[in-house]
């Protein structure tokens, strides 16, 4: 759980009012489903775009929204989060509050000139669960036989390595181009398409039986990592074709995640989504789901509770609620899942067999 004793420098009404906030928060993580954590358990992953994290648009975030954003990631064990700011400072509060076991791992900022609005894709991961394996990377599409000039990501996608418990798990986290407000945008087709078939070409690599001879080289079985592809993407539905680019490629959606509400605000859109190539010992689960954390805070009752901290826009005008609530939480969900990991019981099962030689 996040540390929460620096609350009592706050103000009495603040420290109460974000106090509360927490308790229902808490209660709306186990009413919406979102297993207890545990050290030797199934691994939960989610994917969360926080918006513009962390501008100063409307004043900034409130401590309150530290707090929660805190709450909310101290209950996933790996999670990609998209739009981080080049400003570190909001990420460095949350891990603040986190625990100094939680560690992360960020790319650099994009151009703002190419699309990518400056921002920084991360994970954040409790490091007494999940181990980062070393590799990251930014992925830049090579040019092919019959295309050179190879279309190249607003956002680049960012790929790192992990472990968990059997484990051996590849994460590509995306925010891809949006472009025009409508469900078949030509460049976010285009980003999707060429970075599914890049990191499907790759995961059938790794699966191909180690090259040699001899009984040594037989008696390998391939084991290829788990490669997951997660992120905002921007798909509009389940059925269009932005989506069908990912499946397509070989990566396949949990089946749990098949069948939901949206991630957005108005649960109607499917912008964030989690894909899997799974390997050999990582297996979907039947927990996961989009977590709205706007049941509890940042409520449309709290509207009154917070006017006086709303700050006039640009304008001079003071801003709509509806809008300012998502520049201190944001304006998607929580998109997650749990994956089974531990196999001992699988494995001592299967020795535990007599068999021939």
């Amino acid at each position: 759980m996040p540390y929460y004793a620096s609350l009592r420098r706050e103000a009495p009404a603040v420290r109460a009012r974000i106090a509360a906030g927490l308790l229902r928060l808490r209660q709306a993580i186990v009413d919406q489903g979102v297993p207890p954590r545990t050290l030797a358990g199934d691994v939960l992953i989610a994917s969360w775009n926080i918006r513009e994290f962390d501008s100063r648009k409307y004043g900034g975030r409130l401590t309150d929204a530290f707090y929660y954003i805190a709450e909310i990631l101290s209950h996933f064990d790996l999670i990609a989060i998209q739009e981080v700011r080049e400003d570190l400072s909001a990420l460095e509060r949350v891990q603040g509050l986190l625990g100094s076991w939680w560690k992360y791992v960020v790319t650099d900022v994009t151009d703002r000139a190419l699309g990518g609005n400056g921002e920084r894709m991360a994970f954040l991961y409790d490091s007494r669960k999940v181990t980062f394996g070393g590799l990251a990377g930014e992925i830049v599409l090579p040019p092919s036989k019959v295309d050179t000039e190879v279309l190249q990501f607003a956002r680049t996608p960012f790929v790192c390595g992990f472990r968990a418990g059997w484990a051996k798990i590849d994460l590509c986290t995306v925010h891809i181009y949006y472009g025009e407000s409508q469900p078949l945008d030509a460049r976010r087709l285009a980003e999707i398409r060429h970075l599914a078939g890049f990191l499907s070409k790759r995961a059938k690599k790794a699966a191909q039986p180690p090259a040699g001879k001899g009984a040594a080289v037989v008696a390998r079985a391939p084991e290829p990592d788990t490669m997951i592809l997660l992120g905002d993407f921007n798909i509009f539905d389940p059925k269009d074709a932005t989506l069908k680019a990912i499946t397509d490629a070989g990566f396949v959606v949990p089946k749990v995640l098949t069948d939901r509400k949206g991630s957005n605000m108005g649960k109607d859109k499917f912008y964030d989504q989690i894909a899997v190539w799974r390997g050999k010992r990582f297996d979907e689960t039947p927990r996961g789901g989009v977590f709205d954390f706007y049941e509890a805070v940042f409520r449309a009752e709290d509207e009154a509770l917070y006017t006086p901290e709303m700050r006039p826009t640009k304008s001079g005008k003071p801003p709509k609620y509806k809008e300012w609530k998502t520049y201190q939480m944001s304006d998607h969900l929580v998109l997650w899942s749990a994956f089974k990991v531990d196999f001992a019981q699988d494995y001592l099962t299967d020795l535990s067999r007599v068999g021939p030689e």
